[in-house]
């Protein structure tokens, strides 16, 4: 009895549209098909078998990749089964000695942190007043067998920055308010593959161009405005130069921990002030993750991509990303508090304006004011949890910002999303680099208890 000959199965996500075994086929058995394949936006043929003698054409007339197989490869045609993901190549925890507090600006200190942290990709533009710490970059990373590459755009840092976290491998820039807008794209990108990155962003005045004085109009950005889509970053806002380094090294740590970018935000002030700073016990060695489009064997079979064609599968992956967003939420909020368990006049501010504010929190208790400073150090996650317990009844809050109210902004949906009541707001506002005084921020918790308002 002779041995009957295979059919042809089709392998969609392979087929190409292409009509060779159309053409081949002497039966009439295949047609070109009609309906696009969502993961391809191809157009596969469709086979009727029923007048199918096996003579094997359409497999000699199908191009590589092979959309035809015969039924003997059934179990092939989903594809070569998935290979085991690579094993993780943890960090390791190299101890430093001591040594002596530096005295060093913000942007050297948030560079510093970076190079704690094990980062050894740097890619930038530069950009006033986030430069100088591009420039000790440039001059340490080749000491340490690091890479940096000045990009002929914040367009193309941040994709260098995508392929450099997608192999796993921590990569930082520093940027200011124009050009952090032109990554917005790229963030996007990197948030939706789940690819880790740190950003430092030291905000200048705006709209447009503007001038390089100090302001904090980038919130709204790196809160809510982060690319397009669905997107969410954890947002840090140092104050200290101490802080600068602390927290960049700390963004490392949480880039790479939700694979996810990370945004350092202070302004200019915060970039070119000098202060003490002291170095941790221990820098970091990265390791590999499992994950990483590393370029070897072992991570051969890893894939990093932002793009679901199949809706139903966009939204499985979307629904992925919030809840994700929602263990940052719970895990990553940080604030500071001064002199608050008792306020009646709570202060809210960050950055820079946060020092004025402590300084007339102290000013406040010397006249017998009860005055407190709340400080959120994480922007988003707003640490809603840590104020709380502050707002308690008949406390005022008063909002100091260098902005037309994007932190109160921040505060308000904060607060609404923890079905928590507003209590009496005030707001002091300054814009285009000018950051309010202290003994502005005395006189405006000295006028409270006149119901809201703003003061310029």
């Amino acid at each position: 009895m002779p041995k009957e000959r295979p059919r042809p199965i089709l392998v969609g996500q392979h087929c190409k549209g292409c009509g060779r075994c159309i053409e081949a086929c002497a039966q009439g058995c295949i047609e070109a098909g009609a309906a696009i394949d969502p993961a391809t936006g191809l157009t596969p043929v469709v086979l009727h078998l029923e007048t199918c003698t096996g003579c094997g054409l359409c497999f000699d007339a199908c191009p590589e990749p092979y959309g035809l197989l015969p039924e003997l490869a059934r179990g092939l045609a989903g594809g070569p089964a998935p290979r085991p993901r690579a094993a993780e190549a943890p960090d390791e925890l190299l101890p430093l000695p001591r040594a002596l507090p530096l005295m060093v600006k913000g942007t050297y200190a948030s560079a510093i942190g970076a190079l704690l942290a094990g980062c050894r990709h740097f890619y930038g533009y530069p950009i006033t007043p986030s430069t100088e710490g591009a420039e000790l970059m440039a001059r340490l990373l080749p000491r340490l067998d690091g890479f940096f590459v000045q990009a002929v755009s914040e367009v193309a840092t941040i994709n260098f920055m995508y392929g450099c976290g997608a192999a796993g491998l921590p990569s930082m820039t520093f940027t200011s308010s124009p050009g952090f807008s032109l990554m917005l794209e790229g963030l996007s990108y990197m948030v939706g593959a789940e690819v880790p990155g740190v950003v430092v962003d030291i905000m200048r005045g705006g709209p447009g161009l503007g001038n390089i004085g100090p302001e904090q109009g980038d919130i709204k950005l790196a809160c809510r405005g982060l690319g397009h889509g669905n997107t969410h970053a954890i947002v840090l806002a140092p104050s200290t130069p101490q802080e600068m380094l602390d927290l960049t090294f700390l963004a490392f740590g949480l880039s790479m921990k939700y694979r996810n970018p990370v945004v350092v935000l202070a302004d200019g002030y915060l970039g070119q002030m000098t202060g003490r700073v002291s170095l941790p016990p221990a820098m970091i060695k990265p390791g590999i993750p499992g994950w990483a489009v590393y370029g070897d064997h072992d991570h051969r079979a890893n894939l990093i991509s932002s793009i679901h064609l199949n809706e139903a599968d966009l939204e499985a992956h979307n629904l992925k990303l919030i809840g994700k967003y929602a263990e940052m939420a719970a895990a990553e909020a940080r604030a500071e508090a001064f002199m608050a368990e008792d306020a009646d006049v709570l202060i809210v501010a960050a950055n820079t304006p946060a020092r004025m504010a402590k300084g007339a929190v102290r000013v406040l208790r010397d006249r017998g004011i009860r005055a407190g400073l709340f400080r959120p150090v994480s922007l988003w996650p707003f640490p809603v949890r840590q104020i709380e317990p502050l707002l308690r009844p008949g406390v005022e809050l008063l909002v100091v910002e260098a902005s037309d109210g994007q932190l109160e902004d921040e505060l308000r949906l904060a607060l609404s999303h923890a079905r928590l009541r507003l209590p009496a707001l005030r707001s002091l506002r300054h814009h285009g680099g000018v950051l309010p005084r202290t003994s502005e921020i005395v006189e405006a918790a000295l006028e409270g208890g006149r119901g809201e308002g703003a003061v310029a």
